[in-house]
């Protein structure tokens, strides 16, 4: 099962290394990683997606806690968050049976954010069945570079991780 885990960490050199040795230490996998400031600049928050047990996420949770510079660990998996990721595709500028390979963007909520005679980059933004589709539309018109950010996500209502 994929869990969701944030992690709110001090701003301090060598944190992200000592999360990641964690994982790679116990043979756990991060599927997407996403590190950032908070508003407060001394405090970052890291989005990590992982799969295991509950069993395996426990210990994860665990281990987390115990590295020096940890703040917080939350799994927000069961609260049904928020969960966004930024895509951007290059695709040419062909036509296809299905149509125009701009309009297909549009029609996908994408947003051109550059372009020349030859071929676009789009953006997409949206939770990870979306970015999905949306590489399965944009593949008969022939990908040409793609690339996307880590997971982000936010609990629903009032409820903070602080």
């Amino acid at each position: 099962m994929k869990h969701t885990i944030s992690v709110l960490v001090e701003n301090e050199f060598g944190v992200l290394a000592r999360v990641a040795s964690l994982f790679s230490g116990r043979g756990y996998n991060i599927s997407s990683l996403t590190v950032a400031e908070t508003l407060d600049p001394k405090v970052s928050r890291m989005t990590i997606v992982t799969e295991g047990s509950d069993a395996v996420l426990e210990q994860i949770v665990k281990q987390l806690n115990k590295l020096v510079n940890v703040i917080k660990v939350h799994d927000v998996t069961a609260e049904n968050p928020i969960n966004r990721t930024l895509a951007l595709v290059k695709v040419p500028l062909t036509t296809i049976a299905g149509g125009d390979v701009t309009a297909a963007i549009r029609e996908m909520g994408g947003e051109v954010v550059d372009s020349d005679r030859k071929c676009c980059i789009a953006e997409f933004r949206g939770d990870e069945s979306k970015i999905s589709s949306v590489i399965e539309r944009l593949k008969p018109f022939g990908i040409l570079e793609f690339e996307q950010t880590g997971n982000i996500a936010m609990q629903k209502g009032t409820k903070v991780i602080s």
